[in-house]
C-alpha cells in the first residue's frame, strides 16, 4: 500500500519530497537568486506526477526571512494528494489520500554544499475504496514527518543532490538520488534513482530528469522513466515540477 504525495518523494515534493529541503530541491531545482537587489524570502512550488497505478499532485510555499539563498531558518508550508492502488489478498484496494505539512526547519550553505533539515506536522485523510478493514490508515491521522536535502556542486558542470524524507503515519518514507551535467550553462540533465513505501509496499524507479529549466522567473523540471513495486506491476512514470520566487 502506498502513501502518495508530493513529500513522499516525495515526492510529496515530496515531498513530497515527495515530500523532501523545500520540494524544488527534492525535485533538484537550486535555489539561485534570480536577480534584484533584495533578497527573495518566498518561493511558490507546485506539480504533479503520474505512473500507471497512480498519481499526485501538491503546491506549497517555502518562506526563510532571511532570504532563500542565505543560512537560517526556513518554514514550509505544503498542500497533496493523489490516489494509489494496491492488493489487499485478492481484492485491488483504491485509495485517495489528502495530505498537509508544516515543516520548519534550516538551511546551512558552505561554497557549494548545502543541506537542509525540516520536521514537523503531517496531517493525512485516506478514502479505500473498496474498505480494507485491515488498513489502519483509513480516515484523518496526524504524526510527524522528518526530512533531510542535500545539493552539492563538486564542479561547475557537475551537480549531486539527494534527499531522504519520512513520516510517523504509516511509517511511511521517500529517497531519491541524482547526478547531473549543466548543458548551455542553463539546466541540468543526467540520471535518477528513486525509492518510497511503507511497512508492505515498496516502489523503485530508475530514470532520467532535466532541471532548471528556466523561463521568465519561472523554473521548470521534468523527470521521467520505469517503476516497478513489490506487487509486480510495471510500467513507465512521469514528473513535472514549477517553481518561482519572490
Amino acid at each position: 500500500m502506498r502513501i502518495l504525495g508530493a513529500v513522499a518523494i516525495l515526492s510529496i515534493s515530496g515531498a513530497a519530497s515527495v515530500v523532501a529541503n523545500p520540494l524544488s530541491d527534492i525535485f533538484g531545482f537550486k535555489n539561485n537568486l534570480t536577480g534584484g537587489s533584495a533578497p527573495e524570502t518566498f518561493l511558490y512550488f507546485s506539480g504533479f506526477d503520474l505512473w500507471r497505478e497512480g498519481g499526485s499532485s501538491y503546491g506549497g510555499v517555502q518562506w526563510a526571512p532571511g532570504g532563500l539563498n542565505s543560512d537560517g531558518f526556513t518554514l514550509k508550508l505544503l498542500l497533496a494528494g493523489g490516489q494509489y492502488l494496491y492488493t489487499a489478498g485478492t481484492t485491488n484496494i483504491t485509495g485517495t489520500n489528502f495530505l498537509g505539512a508544516a515543516l520548519p526547519g534550516w538551511r546551512i550553505k558552505r561554497g557549494n554544499f548545502e543541506i537542509k533539515v525540516f520536521a514537523g506536522l503531517d496531517l493525512q485523510h485516506h478514502i479505500l475504496s473498496p474498505v480494507d478493514p485491515n488498513n489502519a490508515l483509513r480516515g484523518t491521522h496526524a504524526g510527524l514527518r522528518v526530512g533531510t536535502d542535500l545539493w552539492w556542486e563538486p564542479t561547475r558542470k557537475l551537480m549531486i543532490a539527494s534527499s531522504l524524507s519520512g513520516s510517523t503515519i504509516g511509517t511511511n518514507f521517500g529517497a531519491r538520488a541524482a547526478v547531473g551535467w549543466r548543458l548551455f550553462d542553463s539546466f541540468w540533465v543526467g540520471p535518477e534513482i528513486e525509492t518510497s513505501g511503507d511497512d508492505i509496499y515498496r516502489q523503485y524507479r530508475a530514470g532520467a530528469h532535466v532541471t532548471s529549466l528556466k523561463y521568465g522567473r519561472f523554473e521548470w523540471a521534468f523527470g521521467a522513466g520505469y517503476v516497478e513495486d513489490n506487487d509486480h506491476r510495471s510500467g513507465l512514470y512521469g514528473r513535472f515540477s514549477l517553481l518561482t520566487r519572490q
